[in-house]
């Protein structure tokens, strides 16, 4: 089974995986639960394996794709490997970070991965203690999205990233009239996917809310849910 949720930042909203996985007695580590960004669980040197360690008692595997609260000088060092079709990083044998621009097959269906977002509250934190520039996703890992798109004939099952398009920037509950939503780089950049890309479902974390915006888009944030 594969299921999806929103931000899980490190230890401040794991307490719903325990739940989720109390609550699911036949989960078993060929089960994946894929976090939309803003894992969270590379963070601290310090305590990175006392954190990972919770995650690694879970019963299933953990996906996540990047978020812009992760530390990226210490996933940037975990080496990069080919895993089910795509680029990886395994924090874990069960912890593994699905790259940006990447397209994987589980269960029989297809995956495209591409995490990454701007900080809100740039202003209080610290460059590489808080926040990182990596952040936001460059023009390289968008051309490698778009080759390997077209290797699958630009058409993928689902679609999970941390931030959204453009579009979905004007569907409630995101978008709140009168105020005009604040448009990114990277809106507007995954709003090229939304464009030529022909997807079932496209799920993504990052505004801590969970709703369908419409019938092919949703964000997640303490929901888990099953999608295969």
């Amino acid at each position: 089974m594969i299921f999806v949720t929103g931000d899980t930042h490190g230890s401040i909203d794991f307490s719903k995986l325990r739940k989720f996985a109390d609550e699911n007695s036949n989960l078993s580590k060929k089960d994946y639960v894929i976090i939309a960004g803003d894992f969270g669980g590379v963070w601290n040197s310090k305590t990175l394996d006392k954190t990972l360690a919770h995650y690694e008692a879970l019963p299933f595997t953990v996906l996540f794709v990047d978020g812009n609260h992760e530390n990226f000088d210490i996933l940037d060092t975990y080496p990069v490997e080919f895993w089910n079709g795509g680029k990886v990083h395994k924090i874990r044998p069960d912890i593994i970070h699905l790259m940006r621009g990447q397209i994987f097959e589980l269960e029989g269906k297809t995956f495209f991965t591409f995490g990454g977002a701007s900080s809100t509250d740039k202003c209080m934190r610290n460059d590489h203690e808080s926040w990182w520039a990596q952040e936001k996703p460059n023009f390289d890992e968008l051309g490698e999205a778009i080759e390997n798109l077209k290797k699958h004939n630009n058409e993928v099952d689902f679609i999970i990233t941390h931030t959204c398009d453009e579009k979905a920037l004007y569907y409630p509950p995101l978008y709140v009239p009168p105020v005009m939503p604040t448009v990114y780089p990277e809106n507007s950049m995954l709003s090229l996917f939304e464009d030529t890309v022909k997807y079932k479902h496209w799920y993504f974390g990052h505004y801590h809310k969970d709703a369908q915006l419409y019938t092919e888009k949703t964000v997640l944030y303490q929901k888990i849910i099953r999608i295969v």
